[in-house]
């Protein structure tokens, strides 16, 4: 991937997809299509690879969200994830391009797999029963790309990243996954001088979290350095309980009250993170330290008070799966 190909990120409004145009920006990728179209609609997909003719690919199309979404619209998200991937996979091997990067997520490893997770590890056991929906359309496109590649020899990847947070984050109760929706709450916390905010679970599960600015430059180092048939995690980040999580969002916040744990709901995956082995041993590292990504993520949120939020309240909870 030379710095005047021709690169399009799908999805580039999500979280990834505007670090990765951030990313491309800063390392002087200087003809990166900036354009956003329907990935759902085929006629959409298929004329702006006609007209366009992209070299490089990243796909970060298709919603996510909380486990309060997974759990009301496992259909939408289902479709939304199976209809994005598979229309931009099936038009960049129509129209030949050079390469393609689909990001997946971890919520496509088992349940019950071997910590940290590895690759091998995927489809050898049920899902995450609150996820499940959207992990299996993950799946599907993740196999479609090594389909690809298996019949027609298309440079076509996959990578599945850790628990993204940062800059252009989702902030509503509705969407949001843990890190985001429990810094409004404690902010919002914090502000009203309320004694308590109150946490879904025990606490207990653990996540590997990787501010997205380096998971982006991760994405560009896969993209120029990897071509394997097996999916390759982009990790190497922090790994920390919820609980512990709720701490160091705390004290960013200022927040001094008490931290309740609800066990009266679900934890979801009791352990999360992943074996990036074959990631750091390319040569790749992450570079922002938690700390600093967290104040970051804080700052933006600030920022961000102009937003509109989903009407939504502290019922309301971030997916654990």
């Amino acid at each position: 991937m030379q710095k005047d190909s021709r690169i399009w990120v799908a999805g580039r409004n999500t979280l990834i997809g505007s670090a990765l145009l951030r990313q491309l920006k800063k390392q002087a990728y200087t003809n990166v299509v900036d354009f956003e179209l329907d990935t759902y609609e085929s006629r959409q997909v298929e004329d702006f690879f006609s007209s366009v003719q992209p070299e490089y690919v990243f796909v970060t199309a298709g919603r996510s969200g909380g486990i309060k979404l997974n759990r009301d619209h496992p259909a939408e998200l289902m479709l939304s994830n199976l209809l994005a991937g598979s229309l931009v996979i099936h038009n960049a091997h129509r129209f030949g391009i050079r390469k393609l990067l689909y990001l997946a997520s971890s919520c496509c490893y088992p349940k019950h797999c071997q910590q940290p997770m590895k690759v091998e590890s995927i489809m050898t056991g049920i899902l995450e029963p609150t996820s499940d929906a959207y992990a299996v359309a993950k799946i599907a496109c993740m196999k479609l790309c090594e389909a690809y590649k298996r019949e027609h020899d298309d440079v076509f990847i996959t990578g599945i990243p850790a628990d993204a947070f940062g800059p252009g984050d989702v902030y509503d109760f509705e969407n949001a996954h843990v890190l985001p929706a429990l810094l409004r709450k404690m902010h919002e916390a914090a502000r009203a001088k309320s004694g308590e905010v109150v946490v879904w679970g025990s606490g207990k599960p653990r996540r590997e979290f990787v501010f997205v600015d380096d998971l982006a430059d991760a994405c560009l180092f896969v993209m120029q350095h990897y071509e394997g048939h097996l999916p390759v995690n982009l990790g190497g980040g922090t790994e920390l309980s919820i609980a512990e999580l709720a701490e160091a969002i705390r004290k960013v916040v200022g927040y001094s009250g008490k931290i309740v744990y609800d066990l009266s709901y679900p934890d979801g995956m009791l352990f999360k993170a992943l074996d990036s082995s074959i990631l750091l041993e390319m040569g790749w590292k992450p570079i922002t330290s938690f700390q600093r990504a967290l104040q970051i993520t804080y700052q933006d949120f600030l920022n961000s008070s102009g937003r509109a939020f989903a009407a939504t309240t502290h019922q309301s909870e971030p997916d654990l799966s």
